[in-house]
């Protein structure tokens, strides 16, 4: 089962905290000094939050899967299309393991596929990832 993923970067992690928590009406799963993670099943959502120095608002969406292979199957799917995707293995990122893909929609929104395999001590690497080319053509 696939669940929705949104990063939010925000300047003040303890007030975007409190303000997640009333919205969803339940505590985050994971807290750290500059990140925090709701896991909802209603709605199904994972939703991170954290204060490192980004701009501010949506950083990225995603889709979390809970295979390697559906991973597999959705990055398949965005290279059929016709799309350049950057994909990274193993990768520590947000106090997690995982593996990734990331891919730039037509509108310039970045987007994450990602398997996650454990938790991390460690917030991870800050990487830049590079903005893959959004299909060539027009709708």
């Amino acid at each position: 089962m696939k669940r929705l993923h949104m990063h939010v970067s925000v300047p003040d992690i303890e007030q975007a905290v409190a303000f997640y928590s009333t919205l969803f009406d339940a505590p985050p799963s994971v807290v750290k000094d500059d990140y925090a993670k709701w896991m909802l099943e209603d709605p199904r959502v994972n939703l991170a939050i954290s204060a490192r120095a980004r701009a501010t608002g949506v950083d990225h969406v995603g889709i979390q899967v809970d295979s390697a292979d559906e991973l597999a199957a959705l990055a398949t799917r965005l290279k059929a299309a016709g799309n350049t995707t950057f994909d990274q293995e193993a990768t520590t990122c947000c106090y997690a393991k995982s593996d990734k893909s990331w891919v730039t929609d037509t509108a310039g929104v970045r987007w994450e596929t990602f398997f996650t395999m454990g938790d991390a001590t460690s917030y991870g690497e800050d990487e830049d990832i590079p903005d893959a080319a959004p299909k060539a053509g027009c709708c």
